[in-house]
């Protein structure tokens, strides 16, 4: 009778990276609300905001990483999304804590998220000049470029994470410390995006085209409305001149015309 082979198989079908880029764009198209206040030391809330939501990420990826074998890759694309929720939040609460909840849209949760992750994906977004961080607003197809970037760096990560789950319990502390360490990033990440400058442009791309407007016409100067208004004068005061002599000359030619009177 032969064994059962204990081996992992040597083909492991990762989750499909459209899967992941559209869960992506769906988790980013809304940005969650915070209940946390406006803090006196932001640094130090954002820092305890920080520790407590990378424990939580660890608890629950571990968690989802306890099923072994085929079972386990079930649960890959579900543990992102949750992860990818206690971070959110997690971002949500550092603006809040800085006063700065308002400046939060999916540009820089894409940025706190992902950054560390996929670095490359946002050269067409983030632009960094000097101290400051300069945000292009993103338009559909800018979107879709950025998170499928992420998504095939998320769908390579999957693959080894995968192979964690023929390991039970000694492959979920792993992805737990993974996820630890991974909120931990985010939140350095959103941190140092809201304790510094940040500034929202327009994306070209994005401002529909309109009919150009013809350009007003300019007011002429003081000085020039007074020459043409001396000019006008003028030329009004030689014309009634003209006509007087005219009028005089036809007179004295109708004086010459009449007949003489015995």
């Amino acid at each position: 009778m032969t064994k059962s082979s204990q081996n992992v198989p040597a083909v492991i079908a990762p989750v499909e990276h459209n899967r992941v880029t559209q869960a992506i764009l769906d988790f980013v198209s809304r940005v969650p609300d915070s209940k946390v206040d406006s803090s006196k030391d932001p640094t130090t809330e954002a820092r305890r905001l920080g520790n407590r939501a990378a424990q939580r990420a660890a608890l629950t990826a571990g968690s989802l990483a306890l099923p072994p074998g085929p079972l386990g890759w079930l649960t890959l694309l579900p543990e992102l999304i949750a992860i990818w929720k206690i971070q959110g939040q997690m971002v949500s609460d550092i603006a809040a804590a800085y006063g700065r909840h308002a400046t939060l849209g999916r540009e820089q949760m894409l940025w706190c998220l992902f950054r560390h992750t996929a670095a490359q994906a946002f050269r067409d977004l983030v632009v960094r000049m000097g101290d400051r961080l300069v945000f292009r607003r993103m338009s559909h197809g800018i979107a879709q470029r950025v998170a499928k970037q992420i998504g095939v760096k998320l769908t390579q990560r999957t693959v080894t994470e995968g192979i964690s789950r023929w390991l039970p319990v000694v492959g979920a502390l792993g992805v737990g410390a993974y996820a630890y360490y991974d909120t931990g990033q985010v939140a350095s990440t959103a941190i140092a995006l809201f304790s510094g400058e940040m500034t929202i442009e327009d994306d070209p791309d994005n401002v529909e085209a309109k009919p150009a407007k013809p350009a007003p016409r300019k007011k002429a100067s003081a000085t020039r409305r007074a020459v043409t208004k001396l000019v006008d004068k003028a030329v009004a005061g030689a014309a009634k001149k003209v006509a007087a002599k005219a009028s005089k000359v036809a007179a004295k030619k109708a004086a010459k015309a009449k007949p003489k009177t015995k």
